[in-house]
């Protein structure tokens, strides 16, 4: 039986993280800031202040909900996962929680950086390089079972490639975009020569559900509207404006991954392009389509599988945990959950939970 990749789990990022931004941007770096927990933040009583800005933002128009930072006693209560394993301070204990859950490999994604934390360019590349530098210490300890996605600063085509090289050199399997990036769709020319370099170092763009667009996360009060519009639906924006502008076509190696945004849309979106593009729709079938544009989808344990295989084909489909997150993307136990169902084959079930992932991320065979 192949060893199992779980394709998105996630890291609270520390406080010691930010050891990495120079002497420069320290003055500025991430602090956690603390309030009564008889407020309206209620056990989400600390917070992140960055350039005057607080995050999670759990309250009011334009918030954010985050499971960090670690000193919030709505996440020291936590007995689920330790503060060690969350941050990816203590390896032991991650890798212990993944023998336990029969995981051989996670992909590790960020939390904090889901939000958009920063206009500075400046700041938000060091930020960013502090993020990478540290996932690059912290999953080395984990031999070839921690791998990690890198964030590069997208405001700067430049000091994005040189982080894209530096990560790649330095163990990630994946380039991190959130669907928007400050109000800029995906498919814009400008990203271009990131998706260009992506292809050059064989490393997938990695689209996963984030809240990247801060105009459209003002027009929500995240306590009655939680974050479904303002995060899960910018992957499904991606995906239409990237198969509708054809940009695989430009970048044929290329290979692009929507994570964290379920599945289920799938014949939604295939349907609406079929229609909207037919002059110039030249798939015989949706499974083409995943196939040559070379697009992989995380689905989640319980939704249909066996009709979304019929669009998005048995070798486009890969699986995530969300481990770390205890919200309602999470599968704790995710692989006794696929592998009870009756109605998938155990060639589609071990698709799903190895090799799909491994060749999204171009990790070794099992």
């Amino acid at each position: 039986m192949p060893s199992v990749v779980d394709a998105d789990t996630h890291i609270a990022e520390p406080e010691n993280m930010w050891d990495f931004l120079g002497k420069e941007w320290y003055p500025r770096r991430p602090v956690i800031v603390s309030v009564p927990d008889d407020t309206l933040y209620r056990d989400q009583n600390a917070v992140w202040l960055i350039d005057g800005n607080i995050f999670p933002k759990v309250a009011g128009m334009g918030g954010s909900l985050l499971i960090t930072p670690s000193a919030a006693k709505k996440q020291t209560a936590r007995r689920d996962i330790s503060v060690g394993s969350r941050e990816m301070a203590d390896t032991r204990a991650r890798l212990a929680d993944m023998d336990r859950l029969n995981i051989h490999t996670q992909v590790v994604y960020p939390t904090l950086f889901l939000v958009q934390l920063t206009e500075d360019p400046g700041f938000e590349a060091a930020l960013c390089r502090a993020y990478n530098r540290y996932m690059g210490e912290a999953c080395v300890r984990g031999g070839d079972r921690l791998r990690w996605v890198a964030i590069p600063p997208l405001r700067s085509v430049e000091q994005s490639i040189d982080e894209m090289r530096w990560s790649k050199e330095h163990g990630a399997v994946g380039v991190f975009f959130r669907g928007m990036e400050n109000d800029i769709n995906i498919d814009e020319p400008r990203f271009f020569p990131i998706y260009g370099e992506a292809e050059r170092l064989d490393l997938p763009i990695c689209i996963h559900q984030a809240m990247g667009s801060p105009t459209i996360m003002r027009l929500f009060d995240i306590q009655q509207h939680s974050t479904f519009s303002q995060s899960r639906l910018l992957p499904l924006i991606a995906f239409r404006n990237i198969v509708a502008n054809k940009i695989p076509e430009r970048f044929p190696r290329l290979k692009f991954g929507f994570i964290e945004a379920c599945a289920g849309w799938i014949p939604f979106l295939v349907h609406h392009l079929r229609r909207s593009l037919r002059g110039s729709w030249r798939f015989s079938s949706s499974v083409d389509l995943f196939r040559e544009y070379r697009l992989f989808v995380a689905c989640e344990a319980d939704e249909d599988i066996p009709y979304l295989v019929r669009f998005a084909g048995e070798d486009n489909l890969l699986i995530g945990s969300d481990y770390g997150h205890p919200d309602a993307s999470e599968e704790p136990e995710l692989v006794a959950m696929i592998r009870r169902r009756d109605d998938l084959s155990q060639e589609v079930t071990n698709k799903i939970l190895s090799a799909n992932a491994r060749e999204f991320y171009g990790l070794p065979a099992s």
